[in-house]
């Protein structure tokens, strides 16, 4: 039976209820959903960072482990999570869904917090007490090693896995085709924004004391329950969420495209391109039509994959839905060519989040040498200083939204202000200058400890402010509020609509491969310094940390260089639309930090 007009309004076409019945409006999605779900985030935020930002500490004291093999670790650490981010997204796209995924995940996480928990609380799972720097210093070794690891792996398989699917999921709450709730689903983005910040503030402020002060097992315990409540949160509302339909994986067509393209290596591509197959200008198989795109003449090689083989009867005779490994629509070639034109930026971002690593490894450890009481009774803990970058992240977007983007709209003549590239430009600018200052930092203090003569004394507390650190930790967050929202909008943007997915997975890779580029760039200059002059002493005082800073400085320098030619290179989406003379289609609603 047909459904009335009345009820046709109440329930939603794309989305269905926990029962699999069609979603009625008024008793699922909204705002009491998705603040279930931005619940789970900020417990996930918390637990993540209130682990990370603090580890490198607690490998070096605890474990003993040296300098560079911890910061390595939690390099590691973090880039496996966000890579793993990829698969996450893989596996709800394409079998679990984004609330099975997010659940899943979300409980693997919480057994890896609370392996790593039980693991402080038992003496034989770390090595003795001992003076940092004595030959009687046992490092962690053996099942010690396996513990750890294990239970650090799983909270970064289940990181991933859950921060794949939260945003996404998130917006499912809301539907885009009306009006009313697709303004609110903006400001959804922009809460689930604050509630990551709230997350990552309470865990460098609140949960770095409780485990500097109170003991790692009351910090890391604190996590394992924050999780399991950020299930139970999440859990809870069920009934009230609404579900979509799997769509499969971006990742999926891309493979299909590229086999395809090769598979019909040697055959010509006509110059007529209606004689290439596809089906969505015809009837698109009865699914949503998809956004008209412009047809580029770069990567002319991809072409074949929609050339209608007639030697191949599965080519003449099947449907593309059942031969898409031969077959690809041009559409789906084109959509797979704007995102190979987009790698030139996705590459030369990368290199910021080497710079922002250090900020949790190496800044951290200087902080552990210097001066950090304030008045009598109070020591900040050295992983606090984080709170600096995190507060400069926080200040920076207000300062844009006020100041800067104002500003820009009158001297550029954009109503957007800065564009994203633009921003991501400034971002990489920026953590060339944190390096800078890290460096300049890093000769004042090494400066201080020859002046008291404790170079040799692995314990020393130099007379020197920790608050000397604030430049590069103010100068690298900023960079960050400028990269990260830059470099969302542009891949949210610039993505095909029928990609958005892809629109994450792209950028948390960057993350993940910058926090992997720093492990490499640390092992590589830790091998070739050696143990006779080290630039990444296990005792800073007797190494020489600015010259890493000043190499990642370098570096910086060199990728904005190459970031401004691909920048230049680069071509808008809208601006490409508008040359070929097609329309541009009101973009899906994506995250805005405006």
């Amino acid at each position: 039976m047909a459904l009335s007009e009345t009820q046709a309004d109440k329930t939603l076409q794309d989305a269905w209820d926990y029962k699999g019945r069609p979603a009625l409006r008024s008793t699922t999605g909204g705002w009491t959903a998705s603040a279930m779900i931005l619940g789970v985030e900020a417990c996930e935020r918390l637990t993540t960072l209130g682990i990370a930002v603090n580890l490198v500490t607690y490998l070096t004291r605890t474990m003993h482990l040296g300098s560079a093999s911890s910061a390595n670790t939690v390099t590691n650490f973090l880039g496996t999570s966000f890579m793993l981010c990829l698969l996450g997204g893989f596996v709800a796209d394409t079998f679990l869904g984004r609330y099975l995924t997010i659940a899943i995940f979300a409980t693997v996480q919480g057994i890896g917090v609370t392996i790593l928990t039980i693991s402080t609380t038992i003496p034989s799972l770390h090595p003795p007490k001992c003076d940092p720097g004595s030959p009687s210093c046992e490092s962690a070794h053996g099942m010690q090693l396996v513990v750890l690891f294990t239970a650090l792996y799983l909270t970064a398989l289940g990181t991933g896995g859950l921060k794949s699917s939260v945003s996404g999921f998130g917006s499912d709450q809301f539907d885009d085709t009306d009006k009313d709730e697709k303004t609110i689903m903006t400001s959804f983005f922009n809460w689930f924004f604050f509630f990551i910040s709230i997350g990552s503030l309470a865990a460098v402020s609140v949960l770095v004391y409780i485990q500097d002060n109170l003991g790692r097992r009351w910090g890391y315990g604190i996590c394992a329950c924050a999780i399991v409540l950020g299930i139970f949160v999440f859990l809870s509302g069920t009934k009230r969420y609404r579900f979509k339909k799997l769509v499969g994986s971006p990742l999926t067509q891309i493979a299909t495209v590229f086999v395809g393209a090769w598979k019909k290596r040697n055959m010509e591509t006509p110059s007529d391109l209606s004689l290439l197959f596809n089906i969505d200008d015809i009837e698109n198989e009865g699914s949503k039509k998809k956004q008209k795109l412009p047809h580029s003449k770069q990567f002319l090689f991809l072409d074949k994959a929609a050339i209608i083989d007639t030697n191949n009867k599965m080519n003449t005779n099947m449907s593309h839905a059942e031969d898409k490994w031969s077959l690809s629509t041009l559409t789906d070639v084109k959509e797979v060519k704007m995102v190979v034109r987009m790698l030139p930026i996705w590459a030369t971002t990368i290199m910021f989040w080497t710079v922002h690593a250090q900020m949790a490894t190496f800044s951290v450890s200087q902080a552990t040498t210097m001066e950090r009481e304030i008045g009598k009774s109070f020591e900040i803990p050295p992983a606090s200083m984080t709170v600096f970058f995190v507060g400069s992240t926080l200040l920076t977007v207000p300062v844009y939204d006020r100041i800067i983007s104002p500003i820009a709209k009158k001297l550029l003549k954009n109503p957007h202000g800065l564009s994203p590239l633009q921003r991501i430009g400034v971002g990489l600018a920026l953590s060339v200058f944190g390096m800078v200052a890290a460096a300049f930092t890093e000769i004042k203090r090494l400066n201080v400890a020859r002046e008291h003569n404790l170079v040799y004394d692995h314990n020393a507390v130099l007379p020197l402010s920790v608050f000397w650190l604030i430049p590069q930790f103010f100068l690298v967050g900023a960079g960050e509020a400028f990269t990260y929202t830059g470099q969302l909008d542009f891949f949210l943007k610039e993505c095909p609509k029928g990609m958005k997915t892809m629109s994450t997975g792209l950028f948390l890779s960057t993350l993940s491969l910058g926090f992997f580029f720093s492990s490499v760039l640390v092992t590589i200059v830790h091998k070739i310094t050696g143990d006779t002059k080290p630039w990444l002493a296990d005792n800073l005082n007797q190494g020489k940390l600015y010259n890493f800073y000043w190499l990642l400085a370098i570096l910086s320098g060199l990728n904005l260089v190459l970031f401004l030619f691909g920048s230049n290179w680069y071509v808008y989406k809208d601006k490409r639309l508008a040359e070929e003379g097609i329309e541009l289609e009101e973009e899906e609603a994506g995250v805005a930090f405006h």
